[in-house]
């Protein structure tokens, strides 16, 4: 019999893990005292501590989704070339950190040799954060890393060195909830049809309540079609959002003639000089074209290159098109202004107060 006076096992793991084990002993030491940071070169930060103590940091890109032999070669540089401590930022790149500056040099050199770029600070273009794409997500309308892919190949110079007005945040998403997220400049699907049924499926594989209830514009209903549990769409009602889609596969949103990529501009999350914005529309319907997506890539490194071009120092993309306006930029970057730009949605109640008659 269990002994039941016998103190319980107390859990593992409650809330966030004890970080202080896996910090450089730099750190550790000088945690809460450090004094300023500045930049050596692009990718590498110096953190300086109030007693004097330097901690350099080497960033490196990475491609995210790596095999087990990539992450075994990136750990083997670390405890070659620096002091065998790493970390990983949100948008997938990875840190060194070195309190020896002579390690530097060696530690960028074999990080090149071994395929991994060193940069990604400043005013640079950082790592895109993207979605899971096909490898891994289970209702994609497009291979978000393989948008990346495409993308770096192009920027790849402006990772490694710091010539951009300020830092550009590039996401990308490979449907239309969203995991990107906001940023500079966002990839993003764009479903242009209402999802197709197929009603034969529908009573068997999904929870009719659960997938109403999804909705957000209220566009599904219960039906019976041709004797059968389904559901029917108010196709004036419909945004085509696609988050019916994953917990009734059936209401397939995807297909070559109604999924299309948009490129929006303008968001950041930061506070600095200005408050958070949301992205905003700068071209719609662009083909979803692997395996390169040569619409999207031109696109934009348009918009890269005219914000490169025409910002001021320090300005992030939204604050440079704030101050010259939409008309301008649409000039400057040679974009279209179209139909899509415009809000049309009937249930848009806080765009389309335009009478100074009623507000919501």
């Amino acid at each position: 019999m269990n002994d039941m006076s016998a103190k319980p096992r107390m859990p593992d793991e409650v809330g966030v893990p004890d970080p202080f084990p896996y910090m450089h002993p730099l750190s550790v030491k000088n945690y809460g005292n450090w004094d300023y940071h500045e930049r050596k070169r692009p990718g590498v930060l110096c953190h300086v501590s109030k007693s004097g103590d330097k901690l350099f940091t080497v960033r490196a890109g990475t491609q995210r989704q790596m095999d087990v032999y990539t992450i075994r070669k990136l750990c083997d540089i670390g405890d070659e070339f620096a002091d065998g401590h790493i970390r990983f930022t949100t948008r997938s790149n990875i840190e060194y950190m070195v309190a020896d500056e002579a390690k530097v040099e060696p530690l960028i050199e074999a990080l090149t040799e071994a395929g991994f770029p060193v940069g990604g600070t400043g005013g640079s273009i950082s790592m895109i954060s993207h979605t899971q794409g096909w490898l891994h997500c289970d209702i994609p309308g497009t291979d978000a890393s393989g948008v990346v892919k495409s993308l770096m190949d192009k920027m790849h110079k402006e990772f490694v060195r710091e010539q951009m007005p300020n830092r550009v945040r590039i996401t990308t998403s490979c449907c239309q909830i969203n995991c990107g997220g906001q940023g500079d400049i966002a990839v993003n699907v764009q479903y242009t049809k209402p999802p197709k049924i197929n009603h034969d499926l529908v009573a068997n594989v999904c929870e009719r309540p659960a997938v109403v209830a999804r909705c957000p514009v209220a566009a599904i209903r219960p039906a019976m079609v041709d004797g059968k549990p389904s559901l029917e769409i108010d196709e004036k009602k419909c945004v085509c959002c696609g988050a019916c889609y994953p917990p009734c596969p059936p209401m397939q949103i995807n297909g070559a003639d109604s999924t299309k990529i948009a490129i929006w501009v303008g968001g950041k999350h930061s506070n600095a000089r200005s408050k958070p914005t949301f992205h905003k529309l700068a071209v719609a319907n662009l083909p979803n074209n692997p395996p390169h997506w040569p619409e999207v890539t031109e696109v934009v490194m348009k918009i890269l290159e005219t914000y490169k071009k025409d910002a001021k120092h320090w300005e992030r993309m939204g604050e440079w098109i704030e101050r010259i306006g939409w008309n301008r930029f649409f000039e400057l970057t040679g974009l279209a202004f179209t139909k899509h730009h415009i809000d049309t949605w009937t249930g848009a109640r806080k765009t389309m107060n335009a009478s100074a008659h009623v507000h919501f």
